[in-house]
């Protein structure tokens, strides 16, 4: 399952060249998971409630085209696989025009905020990203 969530490139996001700062593009990106999550009923409350949530263990990016002031973009959300403790996801920054500016790549795990460890997802983490069992 892929979500979509909207951003509009703001004054705040940019660098002094006047495109998006590279960090910047990391944060987006957590932002748009982050509501994501949210909105499918597992979002910062949902966490501490039940003291279990994600975590990000790598991110790769590749900066295809720049973003600019006023621009409209599209960030989605994909889990590609997810194997016992460990998740792979697949987030793009999509422009109007329909061109990729940003991919990210990242392994991702489920954290025991108690235990302070990783652990296996439950049914309701794998639900809130649209992913049905791991393997």
């Amino acid at each position: 399952m892929s979500f979509e969530y909207e951003v509009l490139i703001r004054e705040n996001h940019l660098d002094t060249y006047g495109h998006v700062n590279n960090a910047v593009y990391l944060s987006l990106f957590e932002e748009a998971r982050w509501q994501i999550i949210t909105d499918r009923g597992y979002g910062f409350n949902r966490i501490h409630e039940t003291k279990k949530g994600p975590i990000i263990l790598e991110v790769k990016m590749k900066f295809l085209k720049e973003l600019k002031l006023r621009e409209k973009i599209r960030i989605t959300l994909e889990v590609v696989s997810y194997h016992r403790k460990i998740s792979h996801l697949k987030q793009l920054m999509i422009k109007t025009n329909n061109e990729i500016a940003c991919e990210m790549t990242c392994t991702a795990a489920f954290f025991d905020l108690a235990e302070r460890k990783i652990i296996l997802p439950n049914a309701e983490w794998l639900n809130a990203i649209g992913f049905s069992s791991p393997t």
